[in-house]
């Protein structure tokens, strides 16, 4: 987890392009980052703390910077969310299957098969970015903040 702990302590904000539970948003919000979504067509949320509770609030628009693409997205969506990371200056994209190891579906799922692996690595890669798809992201949040 040393990788992408260094990773996600580098970052600042972080564009949401779906999540499988609201553990996603929540927990990143309460690590300190600036956690904008993409909740549907046009709609872009920030999740922030306010008072202890997780708060939503309508931002209307892309951050104009973000540091990570997190997406809980299909793969053949991925070339699209690759070109909306680098138009963000993103360094990175995390993507997390909602899958375990069986195939079975798990919000804290991270596993892919293989050729699904290795196909969204390469697009990631290809366009200059780092590719993370393992470990759940909100793990990884809140070890950084023990």
């Amino acid at each position: 987890m040393n990788d992408v702990a260094t990773l996600l302590a580098g970052t600042k904000t972080i564009l949401l392009i779906d999540w499988p539970s609201r553990d996603v948003p929540d927990t990143l919000a309460r690590s300190h980052f600036t956690v904008i979504s993409n909740d549907g067509p046009d709609e872009y949320n920030a999740y922030e703390v306010d008072g202890g509770e997780i708060r939503v609030r309508d931002v209307g628009q892309l951050p104009k910077r973000a540091d990570l693409v997190y997406t809980h997205r299909p793969i053949d969506e991925l070339p699209e969310i690759v070109d909306t990371a680098k138009a963000l200056g993103a360094k990175a994209v995390w993507i997390q299957s909602g899958r375990d190891k069986t195939g079975a579906k798990d919000p804290r799922g991270c596993w892919m098969p293989q050729a699904e692996s290795a196909s969204a690595r390469k697009v990631v890669e290809d366009a200059g970015l780092t590719y993370v798809e393992a470990p759940y992201i909100a793990d990884v949040a809140r070890a950084l903040q023990s």
